[in-house]
Order: structure tokens, then sequence, then C-alpha cells
């Protein structure tokens, strides 16, 4: 199978070639418009010259099978819309795009063309969130707090904050009927976000604090007189009178434990069966998001 990554950055380098250079049966094409970059990584990789892609035409001309994108969100819509009309079923770091119209245009393209169109929301994906499935959700609490990074509102949301939004959706165990959006604004930059989606039975609560003193993730999913708490996507928590902690084994990867190698695995497996994935879940995330971002630009200290 051709697999093609696109964009070479930490989170590729970090996260996405060390599960995809380690599967069997790839045959890993990379392309980035950094030479210098390229080279580095392709050479770790043990890649030959050919599967070194300077251009996005030289990467499609290789007759890919699957692409992963993970170069900067604003050259996400340029770069699925090639993928796409050349029907390669395309899995994309979030956001799709910054610019809901962007978004919902792939998402369209995608099955106009019957292509494969995957968000990588990983969150879905790790042990400990996807664990919570299983336990009373009648209070959903996520806070993903950072150190000394206030931000431009659509970028901290689309980048970032979404994460926390689709992690609600995902585990919210009924239709949302109830939006409500508080932020703290200051000379443009977004300093924390709360959303608070409700529904018949339940609230759940995101939170993102971009001046916390800590860089955390916690989540704590309540109910039916009984709790469980997930820290850093590491550690989890049950309280049912006496707590009970699991802890992250000590040679379980991080790839594995934030999701990320599950999902690849997810969406790999889909392409070799000929599954057609579709992103209208996704989209609702990022449809989600935009009611945010125009929450929080219209607060007074947003302009």
């Amino acid at each position: 199978m051709k697999v093609g990554c696109i964009g070479l950055g930490d989170i590729a380098q970090k996260a996405y070639l060390p599960v995809l250079g380690a599967l069997p049966g790839i045959d890993l094409h990379l392309h980035t418009r950094t030479p210098a970059t390229l080279a580095r990584v392709a050479d770790g990789l043990h890649l030959p010259p050919g599967r070194r892609h300077e251009d996005l035409d030289s990467l499609l001309a290789a007759g890919l099978d699957a692409a992963f994108v993970h170069a900067p969100t604003a050259a996400h819509p340029e770069i699925v819309t090639r993928l796409l009309e050349a029907g390669v079923p395309t899995y994309v770091d979030k956001p799709l795009a910054f610019e809901l119209g962007d978004s919902e245009r792939l998402v369209a393209l995608a099955e106009e063309r019957g292509v494969s169109l995957f968000v990588g929301f990983n969150r879905r994906y790790a042990p400990g969130y996807a664990q919570c499935l299983e336990h009373p959700r009648e209070l959903i609490l996520l806070q993903k707090n950072r150190v000394g990074l206030p931000e431009e509102p659509r970028s901290m949301i689309l980048d970032d904050f979404v994460h926390v939004v689709d992690t609600l959706r995902f585990l919210a165990p009924g239709p949302i009927d109830d939006v409500t959006v508080r932020a703290r604004v200051q000379d443009g930059l977004l300093h924390h976000v709360v959303l608070q989606l409700g529904g018949d039975g339940f609230t759940a609560l995101g939170v993102m604090n971009r001046l916390s003193g800590s860089a955390e993730e916690i989540l704590e999913v309540s109910g039916q007189d009984t709790k469980r708490q997930v820290l850093n996507l590491a550690e989890v928590i049950d309280h049912k009178g006496q707590p009970t902690v699991r802890r992250r084994g000590d040679w379980v990867p991080v790839a594995r434990q934030r999701g990320i190698e599950q999902a690849v695995h997810a969406f790999l497996d889909a392409v070799r069966a000929g599954q057609v994935l579709s992103a209208r879940d996704a989209l609702a995330t990022h449809e989600l998001c935009e009611r945010v971002v125009r929450a929080v630009q219209d607060h007074p200290g947003a302009a």
C-alpha cells in the first residue's frame, strides 16, 4: 500500500511517522517543500529517493492508495482538494479548515467523489477516553489548559479547543439541545473559553484556560454516584468509595496512549477493506466550533 505523508512538522515526526514507519506492507512516501527537512526525516526512515517528494504533483504521480495531511491548517483546503480530486482516501489532522465554508466544501467534495475523508480526532480512540463510554455520564467536564498562550480566537478554537468540543460531542449520552459559551478576551486575544452543552439528563462542560499556570488535560465523567477521572490521557481514577488508580504501562507508546495509533489503524483498515469513510460527523464538530468562534468574537474585548 502506497501511503503519502504531507507535512513533516512536529506532530508528523513525533506521533504519526513512528506508527506508519513500523507498519508492514506500507510503502511510505514523504512530501514537504523544505528540502532539508525532507532529507533529514527520509534519511531517518531509510527511504530511497523515489519516495521523497518536494512537490505535490510528484507525490500524486506515485499513485497513492492513501494520504495523511499534517501540513499547517491554512494549507489544508488546497491540499485536501487535490487529494480528493485525485481519488486518494485522505486522513487530515484536525481541523479540516479554519473557515466553516471550506470544511463544508471538502466534506461535500469527498461525498461527491465517493472518497474517504477522515479527520484525526484521536481522543475518540484514546483508551482512557473511549472507556468512558461505558461509564454513567450525567455530568462531563473536560479541561485542557496551557501556560502563557493567549491567542487569536479562531486559531485557538479551531486548532486546539476543537479537541475539547469533539470530545464532549463524542461522550454526550444523547442529543444536544442547549449551547452556552463564556469567554475572556483582552486586546483581541482569547484568554479562556467555557463551553456548556446540555441535553436530556446530562450537562457537558469544556474549559480551556491559556493562562492557567499549568499544561494539563483532565476529563471527569460522573453519574449514579460514581466518577471516573482521566488525567493527561494516561492515568484513570475510578471513584466509588475508595478511589482506584490505573496508570499507563511503562512501555505503552505515547501514540497509543493518545489514540493516534488506533486512529491510523482504523483509517488504513477501512481503506484496505474498500470502505468509504464519511467526515459528516466531524463536520458537526466544526459547526459547533464556529458557534463558539462567533460567540467569542461578539465579546466586548474581541475587537
